[in-house]
């Protein structure tokens, strides 16, 4: 909205309550004035009227001083606001170019490397692939065609000693055929043949005057082997060498028959010089027991090496 002329404004009471004074031309005497209306009108001469002391003269050097000294602070006031300001605004700046990554420019590493755009950065993924467990051992002396380990005297049988729980055999000698059936007595070649008996490799071992003979015969399957151990009759023939004269020959001995995987394997154990057995002679039928683990173990870890 516009606003008029201004009026004339006649000033009011102060806070004092003191009249102001409007100048000479009002009928009242100026300051200093030394009029009078004189005593002929019967009214008494008029006192004249204080002079107004004049105003002490400032001190315009102190005046001077404030006055540069506040202009100087409020320069410093507005440097630092600046500087403050300056400080904000690059802080601002700061924080924008980190959000916004320089939009794909190479950021500093650690290292002090670029360390590429904000990408992502692909990956290859594959398949979660779990390999297969190594073949059984078991699995492996059960079949021909994954049992392929050359077979011999010096494989099967290794070493001139054999240690079984601190009890030490000398090796005496060995021995391999492919015809099974001449090996064996009382009945047992007729059931090395009949399952397919591939080879039989034997072994002499002594122990304090007492020899064992092992007997291990081959065949293609383990089912062949099992079945040849359950209709074995007889025993696997002595083998004499290497310092060892005929044994177990129309004499007590001590037999056992096992197999595993398409392994059959015999032992017979007597007297090295030839003598009987006696019913209470627990130290033949050790060495037959000790011999026979022996080899179980060894065809064990021919499974083993072949995995």
């Amino acid at each position: 909205m516009t606003e008029g002329p201004s009026q004339p404004q006649h000033p009011g009471p102060d806070e004092g309550g003191t009249p102001h004074a409007f100048g000479q031309g009002y009928g009242y005497p100026g300051p200093g004035s030394q009029q009078s209306f004189g005593p002929a009108y019967g009214y008494p001469p008029r006192q004249p009227q204080p002079q107004p002391q004049r105003p002490q003269e400032p001190d315009w050097s102190a005046l001077a001083e404030r006055t540069e000294a506040g202009n100087r602070r409020r320069r410093l006031l507005l440097i630092g606001g600046g500087v403050l300001g300056a400080a904000a605004i690059a802080g601002i700046v700061a924080t924008a170019v980190i959000a916004t990554g320089h939009h794909g420019q190479p950021r500093p590493g650690p290292s002090g490397q670029a360390t590429g755009s904000a990408q992502p950065t692909p990956t290859t993924s594959f398949p979660a692939i779990t390999p297969p467990p190594p073949p059984n051992p078991l699995a492996v002396i059960s079949d021909a065609r994954k049992d392929t380990a050359p077979i011999t005297p010096d494989s099967l049988f290794p070493g001139a000693r054999v240690t079984v729980q601190g009890r030490t055999y000398a090796k005496a000698t060995t021995g391999s055929t492919n015809s099974c059936a001449g090996a064996a007595a009382g009945g047992l070649g007729t059931a090395l043949a009949d399952n397919g008996c591939r080879k039989l490799l034997r072994a002499t071992y002594t122990r304090g005057g007492v020899a064992v003979t092992v007997g291990v015969a081959v065949f293609d399957t383990k089912s062949a082997a099992d079945a040849a151990k359950n209709q074995a009759q007889g025993y696997v023939l002595p083998l004499s060498g290497g310092g060892v004269g005929t044994f177990c020959h129309a004499a007590a001995c001590r037999m056992s028959t096992n197999s595993i995987g398409r392994y059959a394997y015999f032992t017979i154990a007597g007297l090295a010089n030839g003598g009987s057995l006696t019913a209470d002679d627990t130290q033949g039928l050790q060495s037959g027991n000790d011999i026979a683990t022996f080899v179980f173990n060894e065809i064990v870890q021919r499974g083993n090496a072949q995995r």
